[in-house]
């Protein structure tokens, strides 16, 4: 199973950016162009929601109503790599994000459901300040 590692996440003031990085290992069966990847957010007391999504060639996207025009994911399949740079950021934002990879058959296809990825990372923290 892939293994995942978040990082990028702290401390800024609304309206400031960060970027977040994600890097995949242990793909011993499957490459990393095999997955398709996504971002969660999870708040206090707030359940588990997807924020963006990339398919296998990344040519196709997804996001949340709440992160449209703010928010952009990339993938870099030479690297195992993918980022999420959030721009405009809101005390709303705050939230652990989670990178998260699930197999897919298709290279232009998308998951933007939790039940979809099978793989998980860790998570980090962001947090906005108002």
């Amino acid at each position: 199973q892939v293994q995942l590692v978040e990082s990028g996440g702290g401390l800024v003031q609304a309206g400031g950016s960060l970027r977040l990085s994600c890097t995949a290992s242990a793909l011993t069966l499957r490459s990393y162009g095999s997955y398709a990847m996504g971002w969660f957010r999870q708040a206090p007391g707030k359940q588990r929601d997807v924020v963006a999504s990339i398919s296998r060639s990344g040519s196709r996207t997804y996001y949340a109503d709440s992160v449209k025009g703010r928010f952009t994911i990339s993938r870099d399949n030479a690297k195992n790599s993918l980022s999420l740079q959030m721009n405009s950021l809101k005390p709303e934002d705050t939230a652990v994000y989670y990178c998260a990879a699930g197999l897919n058959s298709y290279l232009t296809g998308l998951i933007t459901t939790g039940a979809g990825f099978t793989s998980w990372g860790q998570g980090t923290q962001v947090t906005v300040s108002s």
